[in-house]
């Protein structure tokens, strides 16, 4: 089986109907569509971590919290939890505490970030970037192994003999590490024998697959059961009734969001010739109706040897409330039997 699931930055509208709305009533929507991915039979439900005006997902794991109370059987992540400038010792009671909230519901995908914010804003360096990283993923992983630490490294003070509460219903607590096309963190995380969540949010999803290879060979070597090493993909993605529905709804947005933050990173504007080869057969994004989605997902889940999950970002487009809850219910309802019975 491979699970499907949302992945969501809690993004502010910012066009349409939407856009003047409230924070707080967008955060109400929100949760109003993680109940509604509940109740659609989706199996998981992520929120990321940003630190921009757009974006309402600074504390993922309040939001989650929020959900929890109000959900009965999807698992609850965090897409992604920028590791690099936490403590991992609050991160780790945060997810126990959302855990126990669950009763046992309670995931966490941690990586780098895509933004650099959170750097300055809680006082790092943008040059320790990758041993930031290292460093905190290897006292995260201590306290998820014991109940109580002795660590000691660069970047934060030492524990001796310190025991962190609360622990969780689940254990260990469920750890994935989020990546995206550096060969090293496909190494390390075959190394750790960690779950793997993989960003692909353009080109073309087959390509990964010497990355994913990477990950499985270093895992092996490092004796881990190939059971345990499984691969995940988040992807850009919006399912309505048809494909003509799908595309004609998502790319105005999707351009207006992907042109400006290309702006940031050096990238060329949005066209509609280059988003209409990514929504084509070995493209990254998944806009379709439900059966050109589930057979691209198998398609993918081929390519890449096998998958074990697949999460959907489909408000970064400046989707209505409503069409996001079609698409959520279209997703649980129509695209993961599709997915589950071509399995």
């Amino acid at each position: 089986m491979i699970e499907i699931g949302i992945d969501s930055f809690a993004a502010r509208p910012t066009s349409g109907a939407e856009k003047e709305i409230s924070a707080s009533k967008a955060l109400g929507k929100l949760l109003e569509r993680i109940e509604h991915a509940d109740k659609s039979g989706l199996d998981v439900f992520g929120i990321g971590e940003h630190h921009r005006k757009e974006f309402l997902d600074s504390a993922p794991s309040m939001i989650l919290a929020a959900a929890a109370a109000r959900t009965h059987k999807i698992k609850l992540t965090s897409a992604v939890t920028v590791l690099s400038a936490a403590d991992p010792v609050r991160v780790f009671q945060n997810f126990a505490t959302l855990d126990l909230i669950s009763e046992g519901r309670a995931e966490m995908v941690v990586g780098r970030g895509s933004f650099i914010e959170s750097f300055p804003l809680f006082g790092y360096k943008l040059e320790d970037y990758d041993a930031l990283f290292a460093e905190k993923l290897d006292l995260l992983l201590q306290i998820q192994k014991n109940e109580t630490v002795t660590w000691s490294g660069k970047f934060r003070p030492a524990l001796q003999n310190q025991a962190v509460y609360p622990r969780p219903v689940q254990d260990p607590l469920p750890i994935w590490l989020g990546v995206g096309g550096t060969p090293e963190s496909f190494v390390r995380a075959g190394q750790l024998g960690l779950p793997l969540m993989v960003a692909i949010i353009g080109g073309e999803t087959h390509r990964f697959r010497p990355l994913i290879d990477l990950y499985k060979e270093a895992g092996k070597r490092a004796g881990h059961a190939p059971e345990t090493l499984k691969v995940g993909l988040h992807s850009l993605g919006y399912v309505a009734k048809t494909k003509q529905e799908a595309v004609e709804g998502y790319f105005p947005g999707y351009a207006e969001t992907f042109t400006r933050i290309g702006k940031e990173r050096g990238w060329p504007p949005v066209t509609r010739e280059r988003f209409d080869a990514q929504t084509g057969l070995t493209g990254a994004l998944l806009v379709g109706g439900p059966e050109d989605i589930a057979e691209k997902i198998l398609r993918h889940s081929a390519a890449l040897g096998g998958i074990s999950r697949l999460s959907f970002q489909i408000d970064n487009a400046g989707l209505s409330h409503e069409k996001l809850l079609e698409s959520i219910e279209l997703i649980g309802n129509k695209v993961k039997p599709l997915v589950n019975a071509g399995l």
